[in-house]
């Protein structure tokens, strides 16, 4: 009996996480992934272009690539912040009128 709900655990584990991070990527794209989600300007939306990942993944396979210190401050960091849920609609750099 205790085999059999052990089993039962198991194949459910494995089913939710399939539901959540069903992609598989190699080390040197989850290293990518990771960069872009640390780096300011670049938008959830971007990493879902180029990964097909949602916000929810990202945030899912950072909290397991990540020690548990550097995920709350990556947490932190991006909650609330603009650039990071969107493309932004005007300019927020400053470009010098020299520069092409």
């Amino acid at each position: 009996m205790y085999l059999q709900v052990e089993e039962f655990i198991s194949i459910i584990f494995v089913d939710f996480f399939m539901e959540i991070l069903p992609k598989h990527f190699s080390p040197l794209e989850i290293d990518r992934i990771i960069e872009m989600a640390w780096e300011d300007r670049t938008p959830f939306e971007a990493i879902h272009f180029q990964f097909n990942l949602q916000e929810k993944e990202v945030i899912q396979l950072m909290r397991s690539n990540l020690k548990p210190t550097s995920f709350k401050m990556w947490r932190k960091r991006v909650s609330g912040r603009k650039l990071k849920h969107g493309f932004p609609d005007q300019k927020t750099r400053f470009k010098s009128p020299n520069q092409k």
